[in-house]
């Protein structure tokens, strides 16, 4: 079939071409679009008060000249280093519970699997309206009632204080995205080679060998991509952080999405706040290029 006959094929309402257009238009609609526009928008003054569209790098040189910024860039890894390792860590280790689990037949392996999805399966808001409550510094708080079980003079300030905020942000975090990478992981799992355990339990490899030269070993490539993955949704998290803490006490809890909704929706500065925005989205190109190159290296 000569290149002509396939590229017209394609046209027709029986082609890829045909069933990917409403797709396409979605995307330059609500992706490409509003990027471009972000990007011409970083190279302005512009604000709510004066939608300014001279070019200048005024913006840029505002938002790398504030000392706040260097701030909210250790306050976004300080959020997102630890979740990330938390996570995969938390979810490695429930993945290797329920396929071991699921193997012998124990009860309980559907509720601990639903249990944890559940916490997937909420909206970040929702999430984070939970977690303040439970982390509520009046007496009724739940983490508050445990803490003054344990040690009735107690008086800790888990959203009041700068690093107890940040900390239980994290562990909101952790609690929410745990799942994702149980699913990657166990999904891995379930195509994980038998033989090998079989082989290792004859040569009277323990468990921990097992895990650390065997698991682990061939697993890499699937917890690579899963922390990649888990990293651009850690940079990117905004409703839970909004309605968990907002960015306080002050800025103790400002990462870089939450600076920018401030600095667009109560400065109303929208050259620094796309210029912030732009920040962010190197970031999320430099952590996709990294993905893809990983998974172009491992086809090779």
């Amino acid at each position: 079939m000569s290149k002509t006959n396939v590229l017209s094929r394609s046209y027709q309402s029986d082609g890829p071409f045909f069933w990917l257009l409403p797709l396409a238009v979605v995307s330059l609609g609500v992706f490409v679009l509003p990027i471009i526009q972000i990007v011409g928008m970083s190279f302005t003054e512009a604000t709510f008060r004066d939608p300014s569209d001279a070019f200048t790098l005024a913006s840029y040189g505002k938002l790398f000249s504030n000392p706040d910024f260097v701030s909210m860039l250790v306050v976004t890894l300080a959020f997102v280093v630890p979740s990330v390792i938390l996570q995969v860590i938390l979810g490695f280790a429930i993945a290797m519970f329920i396929d071991s689990a699921g193997d012998r037949r124990l009860p309980g392996t559907m509720i601990v699997r639903t249990a944890v999805l559940a916490a997937w399966a909420l909206p970040g808001v929702v999430a984070g309206v939970v977690w303040k409550m439970m982390f509520s510094e009046l007496d009724n708080g739940l983490v508050m009632t445990l803490v003054r079980f344990v040690s009735p003079e107690a008086q800790p300030r888990f959203l009041s204080s700068s690093v107890p905020a940040l900390v239980s942000c994290v562990v909101a975090n952790v609690w929410r995205g745990t799942a994702y990478s149980m699913i990657l992981i166990y999904a891995g799992l379930k195509t994980f080679p038998k033989e090998l355990y079989e082989a290792a339990v004859i040569d009277r490899a323990n468990l921990w060998q097992r895990l650390f030269k065997i698991t682990i070993p061939v697993l890499s490539p699937l917890l690579l991509i899963c922390v990649l993955l888990i990293t651009v949704q850690t940079f990117n998290t905004f409703d839970l952080l909004r309605a968990l803490t907002g960015g306080g006490p002050g800025r103790s809890t400002e990462v870089i999405v939450l600076n920018i909704y401030r600095t667009i929706f109560t400065e109303f500065d929208l050259g620094r706040g796309s210029a912030t925005a732009m920040v962010l989205l190197a970031i999320n190109i430099l952590m996709t290029w990294v993905y893809f190159r990983f998974l172009t290296n491992k086809e090779e």
